[in-house]
């Protein structure tokens, strides 16, 4: 759908302000980050602990301590998938997209963090290794692992689709895996489900009209996203009914594939590592 046309006049001067050069919002010079070869240099050697396969179109939970590494791994063809995180002991602290997409950018790759919500804000996981990291941006704009998606849900389904009702899409997924996890009912879990990593998913926005678009993943058997857990992690991941998301997501027709989850222990942790504390603002807004 391309956008309307203006109605509005445009001023005598408005290349002059479409010229204005842009100013980052979050410079991002002084935030703390993690020294990644540490991190790297403790791979070798690492204990695979628990190897987990999720079913195409359906999702499942795993727990992950902290200075732990897991990967997700494509298994059998291509196929992406929507990651949540939550803090083991404590789910209302869950993984926060919105600010973690203006801290790294909207896509994320080795070395950025993903941080927590508020009032914990601190980061929960850090990317150690991403085989696809070798793609970059294509000239469409299009990237791996965005924070800019939502996750394909029934509610989105239900307007499109003039009442339709839909179960298989990774929000219903993450919400049936989590509540059978946890104990919670539906209802109490679909309000944790939250927004997603979407892992090895290529999208971006359209130049013309600025519309989020995917295209098919560039992901090969084989490769894998591998991320070192800050702190005590319950992951919950949905294998997206749209398989590589080359034509749609939340189909009952397309290709997909499982994916694999493996939780390795280092046999050392990174020098000077420790699990980081909660976010440190008072909490007062000034009262």
């Amino acid at each position: 759908m391309m956008k309307p046309e203006a109605i509005t006049p445009a001023p005598d001067d408005a290349a002059q302000r479409r010229q204005v050069r842009p100013v980052v919002c979050y410079p991002t010079e002084s935030l703390p980050r993690p020294d990644i070869r540490a991190y790297q240099a403790v791979r070798d050697g690492m204990q695979l602990v628990e190897r987990l396969t999720i079913p195409p179109r359906e999702a499942a939970c795993w727990s992950v301590p902290a200075g732990h590494f897991f990967r997700i791994v494509c298994s059998e063809g291509p196929q992406v998938a929507d990651l949540n995180l939550f803090n083991l002991h404590n789910t209302e602290e869950r993984f926060y997209s919105g600010k973690t997409r203006a801290l790294n950018g909207t896509h994320l790759g080795v070395g950025d963090q993903m941080f927590s919500c508020f009032p914990y804000m601190r980061p929960m996981a850090t990317i150690t290794y991403d085989t696809l990291d070798w793609y970059g941006f294509d000239e469409f704009g299009g990237a791996v692992h965005d924070v800019i998606g939502t996750r394909c849900d029934p509610y989105t389904h239900y307007l499109l689709s003039h009442g339709g009702q839909y179960h298989h899409c990774c929000h219903s997924n993450l919400t049936r895996a989590f509540a059978a996890h946890t104990g919670q009912s539906p209802e109490e879990a679909g309000k944790l489900v939250h927004d997603v990593l979407n892992v090895f998913m290529c999208t971006g926005f359209t130049r013309d009209t600025g519309e989020y678009f995917m295209k098919a993943s560039p992901v090969r058997r084989g490769d894998y996203l591998e991320l070192f857990a800050e702190i005590d992690l319950l992951g919950c991941m949905s294998v997206c009914p749209g398989g590589d998301c080359s034509s749609e997501h939340s189909s009952d027709t397309a290709t997909c594939y499982p994916l694999v989850v493996e939780v390795y222990r280092p046999a050392h942790l990174p020098p000077g590592w420790v699990s980081p504390p909660v976010n440190g603002y008072d909490g007062t807004h000034g009262v």
